[in-house]
């Protein structure tokens, strides 16, 4: 089961050839893909398309970069669809903090990422975290509400001390497009340094791109690029890491079938 564990296919940038996209993805022996939702703008979209591939699983938050003063009070509308556990959720998210590009304050994205890790213990799901300059306040919370069912912190790019923080407290690394750019060594040397078992093949497509595709829309597909990099720079057969990194997502994501 080697998948993509983290991409937006129901972003308008695949409206013209989603077909397409996931055919390569399949021939490039990745077999699915998780979708994560922003927020309750698209809960049904990627609901609706990963009920017509079997290839597809979802997941249901909101993304503190789409997050809006109505987010919590719109956390009740979520419930109700995580409560009926529909057989292709596998987790809660996107959610997260974001030190950048969030229009709400830190102590608003902090309550609102908290009770998504509430609901996702309450129903038994890892979560899905995007984190960008909030390591510091996610470990907090992580300390505060411990995941029963784990999570992974997507799209990973920081350093072996803060990967470490985050192995030490349950949670996976995500690892995309970043760890192919040899100026990336600060994440390079994390990956490299954490245990394989504990790590996720991702490329938050239609974004982060790879070394050599900038400027170009991302693909499912480009996972085996990820994974082909990832090989390299553990000096591992790409067999090897391939097999490991299927059990990973089957172990994380309970619900892939």
């Amino acid at each position: 089961m080697l998948i993509d564990s983290h991409c937006h296919l129901d972003f308008p940038d695949f409206d013209q050839d989603r077909e397409q996209v996931l055919n390569c993805a399949r021939m490039s022996d990745i077999q699915g893909a998780i979708i994560p939702s922003i927020g309750p703008e698209n809960w049904q979209r990627v609901i609706q398309l990963c009920q017509a591939h079997h290839q597809l699983w979802f997941a249901l938050g909101i993304h503190p970069c789409f997050a809006t003063k109505e987010s919590l009070a719109q956390l009740e509308e979520l419930e109700k669809l995580l409560s009926g556990l529909p057989s292709k959720l596998v987790a809660v998210g996107e959610c997260g903090l974001d030190g950048v590009n969030s229009p709400l304050p830190m102590p608003e994205q902090i309550q609102l990422c908290l009770e998504q890790m509430r609901l996702a213990n309450r129903f038994d799901l890892p979560v899905l975290f995007h984190i960008r300059k909030a390591h510091h306040h996610l470990l907090a919370l992580l300390d505060r509400e411990p995941l029963k069912a784990g999570g992974v912190v997507h799209g990973f790019s920081g350093s072996t001390q803060v990967a470490s923080e985050y192995l030490r407290r349950g949670l996976y690394l995500g690892v995309g497009g970043v760890i192919t750019y040899p100026r990336a060594s600060k994440t390079r040397t994390a990956v490299s340094s954490a245990p394989l078992e504990r790590l996720l093949l991702e490329t938050d497509s239609p974004d982060m791109p790879l070394n050599g595709h900038q400027g170009q829309r991302n693909e499912p597909q480009r996972a085996a690029l990820v994974l082909q990099e990832l090989s390299q720079l553990l000096d591992l057969p790409y067999s090897s890491v391939a097999q490991v990194l299927s059990q990973n997502h089957i172990r994380l994501f309970k619900r892939l079938s």
